[in-house]
């Protein structure tokens, strides 16, 4: 990593129950949340956002926003949360070999007419010289309404500023699975 942690000790008491949780919930604790922490401020803020898109009453399901986090990091280059993105959307109920088909998505019979949708504009909004068309938004609109785009549209932001934040400073995977490739 180009940013080493502080130890845990170093980070302001409030922050600590995030990491309790984390530890919790994955075995350990993140070496994003621990980069993040250096901000304590923006750290909170960061984990209110993500706890915002994973609400129970999302308009997006869970295995789709998962399926979203993945590809954006996929073409982020962030091994960090194509690692611990890919686990969750397994624990949501997609199989490995879809998981694994992602990055061909477009040549695999994996996806169905919404995941399609969901994936291009996926990809539109995360490469840099990409452009959102009608006939893509067209597509969409048959499968969400205008709250549940505009979630969308967040949650592929966010998961770009993430993915991009570990990728730069190159956090590893922490073991959650089994990386394509590997």
């Amino acid at each position: 990593m180009h940013v080493e942690p502080k130890p845990l000790s170093a980070y302001p008491w409030y922050l600590r129950p995030f990491f309790w949780n984390q530890k919790r919930t994955y075995g350990a604790v993140l070496e994003p949340a621990l980069l993040w922490a250096r901000s304590p401020k923006v750290f909170a803020a960061v984990a209110l956002l993500y706890g915002a898109f994973e609400r129970r009453k999302s308009p997006l399901d869970p295995a789709l926003r998962a399926l979203v986090t993945v590809l954006v990091s996929q073409i982020n280059h962030c091994a960090f949360c194509v690692d611990i993105n890919s686990k969750t959307l397994n624990k949501r109920g997609v199989d490995w070999a879809k998981i694994d088909a992602l990055p061909s998505w477009r040549e695999s019979n994996a996806f169905d007419a919404r995941e399609r949708a969901v994936l291009a504009y996926t990809e539109a909004v995360t490469h840099t010289d990409g452009r959102v068309s009608e006939e893509m938004m067209q597509a969409l609109k048959q499968h969400f309404d205008d709250d549940a785009l505009t979630e969308l549209t967040g949650l592929i932001a966010f998961q770009n500023m993430s993915s991009k934040f570990n990728s730069a400073l190159d956090v590893p995977p922490q073991g959650f699975c089994k990386l394509p490739g590997q």
